[in-house]
């Protein structure tokens, strides 16, 4: 459907939820009947009050001089999010890159993303309860039981350390307590469009939460199940392919023996299974290069039978202590494995010319964090030590009919990494705030390979990276702040590299300068937080073409990017709210040139020019609820000659239903006019395509 449609739409449906609303809920009926039960409460008027732990420390999100959004648990559930993925479109200046490889997801923030070819590496780190995923391995965590999902911008680094150069991720899951609670949702849909004619899309979730022993132990367990059919289409077989099923599960037990001790054991468990090929076809230029007709899209011709088994589990323990009555200790164990084991096609025709196997890539990683913290009125700190191992075992095969295109590579990756950091925020007076922090990061790596050579490879990298803020507190509802931090994501290994000057790759750094404003107005029913930030990115990691036929990750290139974020929310009415987030980001090589060619002035690859979305949510106590989002992303380049690229696209969310205390039921579908927005992968040879439109039916029902 063309662009204009869309916003016509999205008008329409405005001005209708805008005069259901002054129809049928004259000013004040709202505010009185607020007491009636959990559905009246489920809105709330006033913004601005959720606490956050993005400093580590529990403050107001509006009083934290920092670029963010947060989500709260209402919010996950009115906007239908059930992955990482889902949450980044309600991002400012952020996209991420799901291309179904073990679970894994780049991400890219104010026009800064790892290669993909590093595999591993993230330039925006993620958290689930305090636990670091430390690579883009299982950056697609299921959204069950989750009370806010925070989410930072610009360099975290001093009290998140590495791979955290461009922003943290922090999911939060519910503390149990008390209270007993469950939540039962099972969902059934189809897409709107199928190459393989294969449309059947549901899953189910469920939550419990509650006390095993009054005011002592508690439990908290969450599951999921999800199905989507495969949307592409295999001519040789007459299968489909990338048909997926993911589980997830947690179970979290919690124990308070005293008033100051409050400890958190946390199993988590995620599978994900893909049955054919992922969501590729080949383009003209692929079609070309293996020798094959060019395909339709959503069609391949393979007579290999594509699959994929991903498992992730992870353990961790955290003990909160209070010291004193303004001293706090923290600690955080955890460890994280991951398993990936696949066979793909990747000349996806009916000759055996590529195919490739991990077999299998598997990481066990663990981190301990320690800290103590403090919070009075004029004086906040933090101070504490991290240390983490990495043992990596990497078996990838490809074979073909050529001898030219079979290649091992067989290795062994360990590894570990310390730090110590601090941060301390005085007020000098009482409405000016400076704060401070450093961090030290040390880590140290080995590789033995076996294939394609034999060897053994060492390295380490350091870095410190200082941060200083300076807060106005302007009104008790505006904050005004400058800031100045440094941001790095740390160096690496090339496991094909034959000379020895390209075995190792050293951290990318950058300087981020930023001014920003929170601000609350009309007795707090309008919130408007807006951020201009500068970087100066030095020894970018990059895809370098060191000779005509070999591409390595090096430190070649120098680059600026600049640009600003807004989120807004406005509750209109106390039923109606209105918000949105706006990003710009002009990000350019100020100096890169390789083998292939000179690419100084081009933009970096995974920075959209803009990100914006706009909603608008209606929700009466009398149970009825209707939402809807409108999604945009700029054009967006996916190589560094700025060849390929993917045209501005937008995208319609919407969901309605009806809620009561124990039950609600929900229509919903995710990009309702199946607009296409397939991305250029791997040098133009395939392209990626997008999810097709999906309508279906959600029940949820709650103890």
């Amino acid at each position: 459907m063309e662009k204009g449609y869309k916003f016509v739409f999205l008008f329409v449906w405005i001005a209708s939820l805008f005069f259901i609303d002054q129809l049928t809920f004259p000013s004040g009926v709202v505010a009185e009947e607020q007491a009636a039960g959990s559905v009246s409460s489920r809105s709330s008027v006033n913004l601005g009050e959720i606490t956050v732990t993005a400093e580590k420390q529990e403050k107001n999100a509006q009083d934290v001089s920092t670029s963010m959004t947060v989500i709260d648990s209402l919010g996950i559930e009115d906007k239908k999010l059930e992955s990482v993925s889902d949450f980044i479109d309600f991002i400012p200046n952020m996209i991420s890159f799901e291309d179904h490889y073990g679970l894994s997801n780049s991400i890219s923030a104010r026009g800064i993303s790892a290669p993909l070819s590093t595999r591993g590496a993230s330039s925006v780190g993620m958290y689930i309860d305090g636990v670091p995923v430390l690579s883009s391995f299982g950056m697609e965590e299921g959204l069950i039981n989750v009370e806010r999902i925070e989410v930072l911008r610009g360099p975290q680094g001093t009290l998140y350390g590495k791979n955290t150069e461009v922003g943290a991720i922090n999911i939060i899951s519910r503390q149990p307590d008390n209270q007993f609670a469950a939540r039962v949702s099972t969902e059934v849909g189809q897409w709107l469009s199928s190459d393989s004619g294969d449309k059947i899309v549901g899953g189910a979730s469920l939550g419990a939460s509650g006390p095993i022993l009054n005011d002592k132990l508690f439990f908290e367990m969450a599951g999921s199940y999800k199905h989507k059919d495969g949307y592409l289409h295999n001519t040789y077989s007459d299968d489909s392919e990338f048909e997926r099923e993911n589980y997830f599960g947690r179970l979290k037990l919690r124990w308070m023996p005293t008033e100051r001790l409050d400890m958190s054991l946390i199993l988590s468990s995620i599978r994900y299974e893909l049955d054919g090929d992922i969501n590729w076809y080949l383009s003209d230029i692929g079609a070309g290069y293996f020798g094959s007709a060019s395909p339709s899209r959503g069609q391949v011709e393979s007579e290999f039978e594509g699959w994929q088994e991903t498992k992730s589990q992870t353990q961790s323990l955290k003990l909160s202590y209070a010291l004193t009555d303004t001293i706090d200790f923290t600690s955080i164990t955890s460890r994280k494995e991951t398993t990936l084991e696949n066979a793909f096609d990747y000349d996806l025709t009916s000759a055996h010319i590529m195919n490739g196997y991990w077999d299998p890539f598997s990481s066990e990683k663990i981190s301990q964090e320690i800290r103590l913290d403090s919070t009075s009125n004029r004086l906040n700190w933090v101070a504490g030590v991290y240390y983490d191992t990495d043992d990596t075992e990497i078996r990838y095969r490809q074979d073909s009919m050529y001898p030219s295109m079979f290649y091992d590579l067989n290795a062994d990756q360990t590894g570990e990494a310390y730090a110590i950091f601090g941060q301390v925020g005085y007020f000098l007076t009482e409405k000016f705030k400076l704060i401070g922090g450093l961090r030290y990061d040390h880590q140290d790596a080995e590789m033995d390979r076996y294939l394609p050579i034999q060897g053994t490879i060492e390295d380490s990298w350091e870095r410190l990276t200082p941060k200083i803020t300076a807060e106005y507190h302007a009104t008790p509802d505006m904050l005004l702040y400058a800031d100045v931090s440094e941001g790095f994501r740390t160096g690496g290994f090339n496991g094909l590299a034959t000379d020895p000057e390209y075995y190792s790759f050293d951290e990318e750094s950058l300087w981020a300068y930023e001014l920003g404003m929170k601000s609350l107005f009309m007795n707090k029913r309008i919130m408007l937080n807006a951020a201009f930030f500068y970087m100066e990115i030095s020894d970018m990691q990059v895809d370098e073409w060191v000779d005509l036929n070999t591409a390595l990750i090096t430190n070649a290139a120098e680059a600026t990017s600049w640009g600003l974020e807004l989120d807004v929310t406005a509750r209109i009415t106390d039923t109606l709210t209105l918000m949105g987030g706006f990003g710009y980001t002009n990000v350019e090589f100020d100096e890169f040139s390789d083998a292939g060619g000179d690419y100084s002035g081009n933009k970096n690859p995974f920075a959209p020019d803009y990100t914006f979305n706009v909603g608008l949510q209606y929700r009466n106590t009398k149970g009825y609820f209707a939402r809807i989002d409108l999604i945009g992303y700029g054009k967006t380049y996916y190589d560094k000659a700025n060849e390929y690229s993917r045209d501005p696209y937008e995208v319609v969310n919407v969901k309605i239903g009806y809620e009561t205390d124990r039950f609600d039921i929900y229509l919903y579908g995710k990009n309702i006019f199946d607009q296409e927005y397939d991305i250029p992968y791997t040098s133009g040879m395939y392209m990626l395509q997008s999810e097709p439109g999906e309508v279906g039916l959600q029940i949820v029902s709650r103890f």
